[in-house]
């Protein structure tokens, strides 16, 4: 069939198709939550940036559990 055939051209020329795609988005995550961005060398900006990061993370969760008690409730 045609459609099949593109789709498996597709993903050839893919580095991977959709997985590929899910493990490079999962690595940057990581990567961004471990300040692996920031000065290496400079430990106070490494974990003051794995702290920003975490609090902002818990700031947004926060934010969704209010919004969704306050929309349901």
């Amino acid at each position: 069939m045609e459609a099949e055939r593109i789709i498996a051209r597709a993903n050839t020329q893919t580095d991977g198709g959709a997985m590929a795609v899910m493990k490079r988005t999962a690595q940057r995550g990581r990567d961004h939550f471990a300040a692996r961005d920031a000065d290496a060398d400079d430990w106070i900006e490494v974990w003051g940036t794995r702290i920003g990061r975490a609090i902002g993370i818990l700031l947004f969760i926060g934010l969704i559990l209010y919004l969704g008690g306050f929309v349901l409730g």
